[in-house]
C-alpha cells in the first residue's frame, strides 16, 4: 500500500565555497541538530518523450538514506509536491503507474536520469525539541541511464552536452503536520546572505535533464493519424493557421478557432490533470472531472460551426459514458449530505425510529463496490482510448471552415443560438401542469441553461464583459432549476428510505417530514423562476452579444 506525504520546500544553488550560516538566529529556531551524511542512488524513469517530466511529475527508484523505495512525486502548488511512496522493487509499482497512466498512455516507462547524491542533513528545532524543518546539502552527480540503469558512457552523450553534470544545492524542507511556510521565508533569507541563490529549476531531474542531454520533440500520444507530426509543427488541423495555436486570450484569440480550442485544451488538461485525484479519491476531484467532461462535451455540441460534429460526436457520447461513471459515487454522496444536513435541523422530538442509522445503511448498500468498479473503469481499455482519442484532438483538431474567422460573430451566434433553445425549453417547463410534466420540463431547461452558460463562459476571450455578465445571468437560472432538480431526486429517495423504514417496522414519520421540505423548497424555487429568467433573458443583453 503506497503512503503519502506532503513536501514543502525550497531549493537553492550552491556553490562549493558555500557555507551554511547560523541558523540559530532564525525566529522559532532554537537548536540545529547534525542529521548524519546519506548517500542515495536514484533512478528516474518517465517516457523516452518525457511526458512526466513536461508536467513536472517525477518517479523514481532510490536506495540509501531512510526512505528507500519508489517516489512518485506530483506538483500541487509552487514549491508544493506530494510524494506517494511504495516500497522497493526491481519494476515500477502498478499502484504508482495507475497514477500517471493519462500522461503516459501506452508508452514505455524507461530510466533516463540516475543522480548519485552525498546529503548532509541537519534538524532545525523549536525550544521544545519539535523538528521544525530539515535542510540538507546535496552534492549531485548525474548521467542520463541506458536501458539497463546504468549510467551513459561518456562517448555517448549529446552533441555540446557533458556526459555527466554535478553541482551543489540546498533543500530546506518543513517537517512533520502544520507546518509554518514563513519559516522557509526566513531560512532562505539567512541563505542568500550567505551567499546561496534560489534554484533556477523546479528539480534536480529537470536541472540533469537540461545538463546531460537535450528535450526530446513532444510528440503528441497516439491516437490521431499525423498528430505527432501537427503537435511538434506547432499547426493545427482543417482550417490551419491560428487555430491550432494554445495559449492564453487576449490578441492570440483573433480567430473563432483560437477561443473554442483554448477552451476545448483546457479542460482535456483538467481531466489528464483531475486522473490521479480521483484514483488517490482527493476531496472533491470526481466532481471536478466530471464538470470538466460536461464542459468538453457542451463545447462539442455548442461549437459545431468551429469543430467537425462527424469528428466530436463519438467522442461526446464516451465522455457522457465516463461522467456517468464518475457519478455513480458522486450522486450518492451528494444526497448522503443533504440528508443529513436535513436531519441535523430536525428537532430531536421529530425523529421518531432509528432514521439515522436506516440513512448510513441505505447509503452503504448503495457505495458497495462502486469505489472498485470506478477503479476498474480508469484502468480500463475503454478509458484508455478515450484519453488516447483527447490527447489527439488537441494535437490534431477537426477544425471547420468558420474556425478561422474572427471570433466575435462566429461566438457571439453560437452563444445565442444555445440561448434560443433555452428560451424554447423554459416557456414549455413554465407552461407545463404542476406535477411530473412539469418537473421534467424544468430538467430539460436546466440541461439547456447549463449548455448556454458554459457556451457563454468559453467565448468570454472572444466576447469579453457582455459574454460574462451572460454567464453569470445565465448560471443563476441554472442554479435555480438545479436546486428544483435535486429536490426532485431527493423526493424520490426519500420515499425509498420510508418504504424501506415501513417494511422493518421502524415508521417513514421522519423521512415523510424531510420529503415536505423537499416539496416546498421545490415549489419555491418554481415561484423565483420566473423573475428569475426575466432578469437573464433581458433583450439588451443578447443585443450586446451580436456581432
Amino acid at each position: 500500500m503506497a503512503d503519502t506525504v506532503r513536501e514543502i520546500e525550497r531549493k537553492y544553488e550552491a556553490d562549493d565555497d558555500t557555507r551554511l550560516p547560523d541558523l540559530v538566529c532564525v525566529d522559532r529556531v532554537a537548536t540545529v541538530e547534525e542529521g548524519g551524511v546519506e548517500a542515495l542512488d536514484a533512478l528516474y524513469y518517465d517516457t523516452a518523450d518525457q511526458r512526466l517530466a513536461a508536467d513536472g511529475i517525477t518517479l523514481r527508484r532510490r536506495t540509501g538514506g531512510r526512505d528507500a523505495g519508489w517516489h512518485l512525486k506530483l506538483p500541487v502548488a509552487p514549491g508544493v509536491r506530494d510524494e506517494v511512496r511504495a516500497p522497493l522493487s526491481d519494476a515500477p509499482p502498478a499502484e504508482l503507474t495507475a497514477l500517471v497512466r493519462s500522461r503516459v498512455l501506452r508508452q514505455e516507462l524507461v530510466p533516463l536520469v540516475r543522480l548519485r547524491t552525498r546529503r548532509t542533513v541537519r534538524v532545525l528545532r523549536d525550544a521544545a525539541g519539535a523538528a521544525l524543518a530539515e535542510v540538507a546539502v546535496d552534492e549531485v552527480g548525474a548521467a542520463r541511464a541506458a536501458a539497463s540503469g546504468k549510467a551513459t558512457a561518456p562517448g555517448k552523450a549529446a552533441a555540446g552536452r557533458a556526459a555527466e553534470a554535478r553541482w551543489r544545492e540546498i533543500e530546506v524542507e518543513l517537517t512533520g503536520e502544520g507546518g509554518d511556510p514563513a519559516l522557509l521565508d526566513e531560512v532562505g533569507r539567512a541563505l542568500t546572505a550567505a551567499g546561496a541563490r534560489p534554484a533556477t529549476s523546479p528539480s534536480k531531474l529537470a536541472r540533469a535533464l537540461a545538463e546531460t542531454g537535450p528535450a526530446p520533440a513532444r510528440a503528441a500520444p497516439t491516437g490521431g493519424k499525423g498528430a505527432g507530426k501537427r503537435a511538434r509543427s506547432g499547426k493545427g488541423g482543417k482550417g490551419g493557421k491560428g487555430p491550432g495555436r494554445q495559449g492564453g486570450g487576449g490578441k492570440a484569440d483573433r480567430t473563432a478557432g483560437d477561443v473554442v480550442l483554448r477552451y476545448v485544451r483546457e479542460q482535456v488538461r483538467v481531466i489528464v490533470e483531475l486522473d490521479p485525484a480521483v484514483r488517490r479519491d482527493l476531496p472533491d476531484s470526481v466532481h471536478q472531472m466530471r464538470v470538466a467532461t460536461r464542459r468538453l462535451r457542451s463545447a462539442f455540441r455548442s461549437y459545431t460551426a468551429v469543430l467537425d460534429r462527424a469528428a466530436t460526436a463519438p467522442i461526446g457520447l464516451e465522455l457522457q459514458w465516463i461522467a456517468a461513471e464518475l457519478g455513480v459515487d458522486r450522486d450518492r454522496e451528494v444526497l448522503t449530505e443533504r440528508f443529513q444536513q436535513a436531519l441535523a435541523g430536525v428537532p430531536v422530538t421529530l425523529r421518531l425510529g432509528p432514521v439515522a442509522a436506516r440513512l448510513r445503511t441505505w447509503s452503504q448498500r448503495r457505495r458497495t463496490g462502486s469505489r472498485g468498479r470506478l477503479l476498474a473503469v480508469l484502468d480500463g481499455d475503454r478509458y484508455l482510448a478515450l484519453l488516447e482519442t483527447l490527447h489527439a484532438l488537441a494535437a490534431e483538431p477537426p477544425l471547420r471552415a468558420a474556425a478561422a474567422r474572427p471570433a466575435p460573430e462566429v461566438l457571439a451566434r453560437a452563444v445565442l443560438k444555445d440561448h434560443r433553445r433555452l428560451a424554447r425549453r423554459m416557456q414549455a417547463a413554465l407552461d407545463a401542469p404542476a406535477g411530473q410534466a412539469r418537473d421534467e420540463a424544468l430538467h430539460g431547461a436546466r440541461k439547456a441553461a447549463k449548455r448556454t452558460r458554459y457556451a457563454a463562459e468559453a467565448a468570454v476571450p472572444g466576447l469579453g464583459r457582455p459574454a460574462r455578465k451572460f454567464a453569470k445571468r445565465t448560471k443563476r437560472v441554472q442554479q435555480l432549476l438545479g436546486d428544483h432538480q435535486d429536490s426532485v431526486v431527493a423526493r424520490g429517495a426519500l420515499r425509498e428510505l420510508a418504504t424501506q423504514a415501513q417494511q422493518a417496522g421502524e415508521g417513514g414519520f421522519t423521512f415523510g417530514l424531510l420529503y415536505g421540505r423537499e416539496e416546498a423548497l421545490a415549489a419555491d424555487r418554481e415561484r423565483q423562476l420566473p423573475e428569475v429568467w426575466r432578469k437573464a433573458a433581458r433583450p439588451g443583453l443578447r443585443a450586446a452579444l451580436r456581432p
